[in-house]
């Protein structure tokens, strides 16, 4: 199994910043990058940040130039640094990977954490 278990989550005032981190664990040799992505109450879930297993990343409209995400060097735990949020930041953030194409094992697990809350306020 793939474990990936996101902090940081939290209320903080518009302008204001804040670092989502996400641990994976377990068969971390299933991993092949790695998401951010984000629900608001009655909306749908939207990706918000990517990152390869090489470095490349992806940033979705709304949030570019505001957020960064990053990796460690083993790649088992990702950033998401947010700055600048707005209250339309407002939303469950989840941890979520890829699987890596070269394992059949790894294609049944699950690759999405539990999530965490972030709440800005105006």
């Amino acid at each position: 199994q793939v474990y990936l278990v996101e902090s940081g989550g939290g209320l903080v005032q518009a302008g204001g910043s804040l670092r989502l981190s996400c641990a994976a664990s377990g068969d971390t040799i299933c991993i092949s990058g790695m998401n951010w992505y984000r629900q608001a109450p009655g909306k749908e879930r939207e990706l918000v940040a990517a990152i390869t297993s090489v470095g490349t990343t992806y940033y979705a409209e709304s949030v570019k130039g505001r957020f960064t995400i990053s990796g460690d060097d083993v790649g088992i735990t990702v950033y998401l640094q947010m700055d600048t949020l707005k209250p339309e930041d407002t939303a469950v953030y989840y941890c979520n990977a890829n699987p890596a194409p070269d394992y059949e094992f790894c294609k049944d697990y699950n690759y999405w954490g539990q999530g965490t809350q972030v709440t800005v306020s105006s």
